[in-house]
């Protein structure tokens, strides 16, 4: 017995408490998560020089296609451990660890084909953000646990006195009212917000106006206006319209903080990272803002539609 989407698909509460999405959002991502496996399989089963024809050999345990995109969503969604990932859809850990990395990838560029992975790149920062017809963008660092390391300098450089554990950290920039638009390199957890703000030297487009935190004091990049809470002066107190300022301010911020809470409604993110597979801390970072990002866009959509129908 194992799980299939064809048995999940009338349950829809249940199919969204595994996976993060409704029905609806599932079935809408299937498209594009079709082209990006047929572009994995191309590029990995139909190459030059191969001799076993695709298909051929044993039968693979995730046949269907909407049972590998179950699979892979269930993995970032609940994180169990692979060999519980394996006994929920009928093979042994070795394969599961085989297809959550397969299958992570072809999510990725699924997401990617819908427009929703995040920018990571800051020379393009500027060019990405002019596009925002708002020019408001809030931004804030975020940090994910990890297993202590062995070494005693990772020990180190990865222990996040903040948290007390062992974490490694992001920057991410939402457009105010929108989507999350760019995601910084991932960092140890010991480094301070705005070091990685200075080192990956991010750009706004002028007249912008950026919402941030104390994290990030001090940094001022050129032509944006800075909307910051005032911090306490040293033996001295706020005055009663600083307060109403900060909590002016604060309303605002707190909208990046709902966007932190819907990117890590994927438990990969939550739980303590298992994997050291070069790259993956980052990888799933990113397919996970882009999962939220799909999320924030087709929940508009359904409310554009509702209001007009109205």
């Amino acid at each position: 017995m194992r799980m299939t989407y064809a048995e999940l698909r009338t349950k829809s509460r249940i199919l969204c408490s595994l996976t993060g999405l409704t029905g609806q959002e599932f079935e809408a991502l299937l498209p594009s998560f079709a082209a990006a496996w047929d572009a994995f399989v191309q590029e990995t089963f139909q190459r030059e020089g191969r001799k076993r024809a695709v298909g051929a050999g044993r039968k693979a345990h995730l046949r269907d296609l909407e049972d590998k995109l179950l699979f892979i969503l269930v993995y970032f969604r609940l994180y169990p451990t692979q060999e519980v990932q394996g006994f929920l859809f009928g093979m042994s850990q070795t394969q599961a660890n085989e297809w959550i990395h397969r299958l992570t990838r072809v999510l990725n560029q699924a997401l990617g084909y819908e427009r929703q992975l995040p920018e990571r790149d800051p020379a393009n920062l500027e060019t990405v953000l002019s596009a925002c017809p708002s020019l408001e963008f809030l931004i804030d660092g975020t940090e994910r646990r990890i297993n202590r390391p062995k070494d005693k300098a990772d020990r180190k450089t990865y222990y996040s006195g903040k948290k007390k554990t062992h974490t490694v950290k992001n920057l991410i920039i939402p457009e105010r009212g929108g989507k999350v638009r760019y995601l910084s390199d991932t960092y140890e957890g010991k480094k301070h917000d705005k070091a990685i703000a200075d080192e990956e030297d991010l750009r706004f487009p002028p007249g912008s106006t950026l919402w941030q935190d104390g994290g990030l004091q001090g940094f001022t990049p050129e032509g944006v206006t800075i909307q910051q809470p005032k911090k306490k002066p040293q033996n001295g107190s706020l005055t009663a319209i600083d307060k109403l300022n900060n909590q002016s301010i604060s309303s605002i911020r707190v909208e990046v903080e709902h966007h932190i809470g819907g990117i890590k409604r994927c438990q990969i993110l939550v739980q303590p990272f298992r994997n050291w597979v070069d790259h993956y801390v980052d990888d799933v970072m990113e397919t996970a803002c882009g999962l939220h990002n799909f999320r924030l866009t087709h929940r508009a959509k359904k409310g554009n539609s509702l209001g007009q129908a109205a």
